[in-house]
Order: structure tokens, then sequence, then C-alpha cells
């Protein structure tokens, strides 16, 4: 049975520039095989909850500000609608037709660089409580059995407005929130995750919460946690991976 992901993201550029992230991303991939992969990102926020059911996603360059290069990427993954017809059934989602955001073939990318295999997006709802957001990971669980891989695409830090220099040493109130969120997952104590945003540092690591609500997807549709990469880019952005198995 596949385990469900929590991916960090970062930056776009983390389709494009080398290092523990992205290398990590592509080292990932090849030790799966997933018929099919779901993906709930924090760059499709919603007050419903969507689907797409897009059998040929367009590649979504949803940024501004960036190299040539990274407007040049292309993820020609294949959607799978007949899939996205039943999560929208079993999850009372809306269907629509949507292509794939940056928090999504970004990652997809580097795990999966010939893009055949299929992929369907969820929308993010973030006025939903934690507790809802648990319980759509809850319904996809279902799927692991099924060779399906449920991905969870944010960051486990992600405070824009306080950037540094690459190189620069992880702040103290970074690594106190990114702490706490390992000792939770690790400990299996759900209701804490569950009421995160008194976590420690918390408002200062998530000004806005649609970066860590992905986790929480993720930890619905699994069970013991093992964080499986740890890093961080430009001083503040905690580039975790957890699996749920």
């Amino acid at each position: 049975m596949l385990p469900s992901f929590f991916i960090s993201h970062g930056s776009p550029m983390l389709a494009l520039t080398p290092g523990p992230a992205h290398d990590f991303l592509r080292e990932l991939g090849p030790t799966l095989s997933p018929k099919a992969i779901v993906v709930i990102s924090a760059h499709w926020a919603s007050e419903r909850l969507l689907v797409s059911t897009s059998a040929h996603p367009e590649t979504i360059h949803d940024f501004g500000g960036f190299p040539r290069a990274l407007y040049e990427c292309q993820y020609p993954a294949p959607g799978e609608p007949e899939l996205a017809m039943r999560l929208a059934r079993e999850l009372n989602a809306i269907p629509i037709e949507r292509g794939l955001d940056h928090g999504t073939w970004v990652p997809l990318s580097l795990m999966f660089p010939t893009a055949d295999v299929p992929v369907v997006s969820l929308s993010l709802p973030v006025t939903w409580s934690n507790q809802a957001l648990a319980e759509i990971g809850a319904t996809l669980a279902v799927l692991r059995s099924e060779g399906v891989l449920v991905i969870g695409s944010g960051s486990l830090t992600h405070n824009l407005s306080e950037m540094q220099v690459e190189g620069t040493p992880m702040p103290a109130w970074v690594g106190e929130f990114v702490d706490w969120v390992h000792g939770k997952l690790t400990a299996g104590e759900r209701d804490a995750l569950l009421a995160w945003e008194a976590a420690p540092q918390a408002k200062r690591n998530h000004p806005t919460p649609e970066h860590f609500q992905p986790l929480l997807v993720a930890m619905g549709a699994g069970d013991q946690a093992k964080r499986l990469h740890h890093s961080v880019e430009e001083g503040v952005l905690a580039m975790d991976v957890y699996a749920f198995a």
C-alpha cells in the first residue's frame, strides 16, 4: 500500500535548481509506482471543494518575476476523468476543468519527470475546519490500497516576507515551529495538530494557513508519520517531506 505524502514545494524555482529538496524529490519518485496521483495544493484555494476532470490538464504558471526558463516548463501529464468523477461523488466535490498549478507540477516534475502518471487535482477549501480537512484525507485513504498516490502539497513554513539570502541559517522562530510539528507528528498527537494555530510561532511561520493545511489532508489519509526529508531554503522555507503509512 502506498503511503500518503506531505510535500513542501517551496519556490517554483525548485523545478530547476539543484539542492537538497530538489535532489530528494528526484530520488523519491523512482521508489514509487503509482497508477494515478491525487494532489491537493496550496495554490488552488477555494471555498467549496472542487475537483478537476480535465483529461489533458494544462501547466499553469501561476507566479511572476522568475526566469524565462521556468515559464517554458511544461508538465503534460494526463488527467483521469473517471477517478475525478468518483471523487466528486465520494467527496461531494464540484467537478470543473482546471490545469495543474505549480504546487502540483513542480514537485511532480521532479518525482515523475516523464509525466506519464495521470494526475487529478483537488482544490483546498481554505475556510473549512482543520477537522474537515483531515476528513477529506480520511475519505481519500482507500485510494492508497488501489495504487493511487495521495499528496498534500504546501510548505512546512511559509513566510515570504521574511525570506533571507540563500544559505542563511534557519532562525530560531522557524526551528521552534518545525520541531513542534515534527514532535507532534511522530508522537501521533493528531489533536494537537488539528489545533496547530496554537503551536509556538505558528502565526509568524504561516501568516495565512493555506500552505500548512495540505499537511492535514495528507495526515488524514494515512497513519504513522515519518519525516523523509528536512532542509531549509532562503532561511525560512522548511522543505520537510512526510510520509503517512
